[in-house]
Formats: C-alpha cells, structure tokens, sequence
C-alpha cells in the first residue's frame, strides 16, 4: 500500500498551496480549502481535465478577485490529473 500518494484532501491542499494564486500560503495555509470539497467530488466523479481548469479558472476570477491567464488553471489541472492517476 502506497502512503502519501494519490487523491487525498492533504495531497490536494499541498497541491494547491504549491500553486498558490494569491500568494498566501505560507500565512494562510488553508486559504484554498474552498476548493478542496468541490475539487475532490469533481474528481471522484470523473470530471476531465478541461472540467477543472474551468472550475480553477471560475474560482479565481469569481472568489479570489484574479484575472489569471488560461495556462495557470490548465497546468493545475494536469497536476490533479496526475494526482488522481496515483489512486488508479
């Protein structure tokens, strides 16, 4: 059995506190937990790729205010992926 790996709510925090958009996180370590519920159903349902860069993208530019490019929510999603590939 694999420890640390995968699709956890702890893997995909850290995930998402490595991306970091707003710049935050090593003040305010839960700062993304809003995504985290969203995220792991998303996943858990088998949502694709562009399915959660689009979510990334929505929650930057409508919770957090951003006006990110395009690349930013897709390299993140190819990031949960390959997260979600470990639990495979």
């Amino acid at each position: 059995m694999r420890t640390g790996t995968g699709l956890t709510e702890k893997n995909l925090r850290q995930l998402l506190n490595d991306w970091d958009p707003i710049g935050v996180a090593d003040e305010v370590p839960d700062e993304y937990d809003c995504m985290l519920a969203p995220l792991l159903g998303m996943l858990r349902r088998g949502a694709d790729q562009a399915e959660i860069a689009a979510f990334l993208q929505t929650e930057l530019v409508e919770h957090f205010g951003l006006t990110p490019s395009t690349s930013e929510p897709e390299a993140v999603a190819t990031r949960l992926m390959a997260l979600k590939a470990e639990d495979a």
